[in-house]
């Protein structure tokens, strides 16, 4: 199996777990991580988080009010360099956020780095959802 296919293995894996989350699983992410302080993550609904608590912190919370996620990526491009890969794509499908639906539709980065284990997730980038915020925007003002 060549690196591409390792790293597209990853990213199938990556979208199973964020699947899992959006339909309430706390802690499906840990798996697919790497664990270390300086992994990444801009999210579709506002925030940067550095190190892998904080990161796992946002999904937890997000799995917490979360449910009927269908996220897809679309238009996937893969790229490996050494021990490092990237892939872009698009985000796409609907998630219910505290009883609200909203349809993500985002562009998204993602870095894998290859370890002992394999290929891990060490960045995550999407582009804020306009659909997603109001959403949150709704449930903070009902609060």
């Amino acid at each position: 199996m060549s690196a591409e296919d390792d790293v597209r293995a990853a990213s199938r894996a990556f979208y199973v777990a964020l699947n899992r989350m959006a339909n309430g699983e706390v802690g499906a992410m840990a798996s697919i991580w790497a664990h270390e302080a300086e992994v990444t993550a801009l999210h579709p609904i506002g925030g940067r988080d550095t190190g892998w608590s904080q990161i796992a912190g946002s999904f937890d919370r997000v799995a917490g009010i979360a449910s009927g996620g269908d996220v897809r990526l679309t238009n996937q491009h893969i790229q490996v360099a050494g021990d490092m890969a990237y892939e872009i794509g698009e985000e796409t499908g609907p998630l219910t956020l505290g009883g609200l639906t909203a349809t993500l539709e985002c562009r998204v980065t993602n870095i894998y780095r290859r370890q002992v284990a394999g290929w891990k997730v060490v960045h995550h980038h999407a582009d804020p959802s306009p659909a997603m915020l109001d959403v949150l925007a709704r449930l903070q003002a009902a609060a």
